[in-house]
């Protein structure tokens, strides 16, 4: 048995709401170099948006979610995989529970405090039973098990400490990522292991991150690069390389990132428009968050909300 980990995050430009990074964990049958989860899970797993209803549709979350599209097939496939895990969150405050180990506190938001979404949000119900039995049993006849789902979600007043802390936004982002992959990987384990995570920004060396993770644990380079970066921690191969996405566990990550964060952004915008109704909404990017930040000043002000609880400095 091999162990394949797959990690993605979602938020990483705006400047409104949380980032969100997750780490999905994956047992597969021989080596996991040779596992080819596509094939695997090709009777409920599509990566095509036009394929059957019936089958989940995994790939990048772009690829999956736009605003034409709605916020239901993303939640599909989110929900379903894990309904086939044994997981059915039944809120946003469920859901965040179980991928964070209960490590976020919503109510430091003013968005969040005492509310929240049920699940499924934008889907019907009955249909999630038959994709997670489904899922279920062709990961049974395949040997593929999704062992761990987690995630890091990142409020704005901890983004900004994080950022000054680190110096960066993205040197913040590889520390936010290596601290999350910590919590669901043994570097000293007996299976073997590969890694897969899409590249943070331009960065091609992560050897001193791993370091700060590892404790003096040995780390053996064995390629930086554009194309890719590899090392070597004992019986486990790490891996950085841009459009990450098309390895399954990595897609799925990145799903899971970008449906925890448009709920946040659902509740968001609610608390907003409770105040102004004719207010447009925002998904929180350079496209018209300075807009939205405006027309909210007036609002924000008067009832205290401060920037740095919301609005990202970087």
């Amino acid at each position: 048995m091999g162990i394949v980990i797959g990690m993605d995050e979602a938020g990483y430009g705006p400047n409104f709401g949380p980032l969100v990074v997750t780490a999905t964990v994956w047992e597969v049958p021989g080596s996991p170099h040779d596992a080819d989860f596509w094939k695997a899970l090709r009777p409920i797993v599509v990566r095509d948006p036009k394929a059957p209803h019936k089958k989940l549709h995994i790939n990048d979350s772009k690829a999956v979610y736009n605003s034409a599209r709605g916020l239901g097939p993303l939640e599909r496939s989110v929900l379903g995989v894990l309904g086939g895990a044994g997981h059915q969150p039944r809120g946003l405050r469920d859901l965040a529970a179980l991928l964070t180990g209960g490590r976020i506190e919503f109510d430091g938001e003013p968005w969040f405090l005492g509310r929240d979404l049920p699940l499924p949000h934008a889907e019907h119900e009955l249909c999630f039973d038959e994709l997670a039995q489904r899922w279920r049993a062709c990961c049974e006849k395949e040997g593929v098990r999704l062992r761990a789902v987690a995630s890091d979600v990142v409020l704005t007043r901890r983004f900004n400490e994080l950022v000054r802390a680190a110096g960066s936004k993205g040197m913040a982002l590889s520390r936010i990522s290596f601290d999350l992959l910590r919590r669901v990987w043994d570097p000293d384990g007996e299976e073997p292991t590969l890694v897969i995570a899409d590249k943070h920004g331009g960065r091609n060396r992560y050897d001193l991150l791993l370091q700060e993770v590892l404790d003096g644990v040995m780390i053996f380079r064995r390629e930086e690069g554009r194309d890719a970066s590899r090392y070597r921690v004992n019986r486990t191969e790490l891996r950085f390389e841009p459009r990450a996405e098309s390895h399954l566990p990595v897609a799925f990550a990145s799903l899971v990132c970008k449906y925890v964060r448009q709920l946040a952004m659902s509740l968001f915008n609610d608390f907003w428009r409770g105040h102004l109704p004719n207010l447009r909404p925002t998904q929180g990017y350079s496209t018209d968050c300075h807009r939205f930040r405006k027309d909210i000043a007036e609002t924000a002000a008067r009832l205290g909300i401060a920037d740095e609880g919301l609005w990202r400095e970087r």
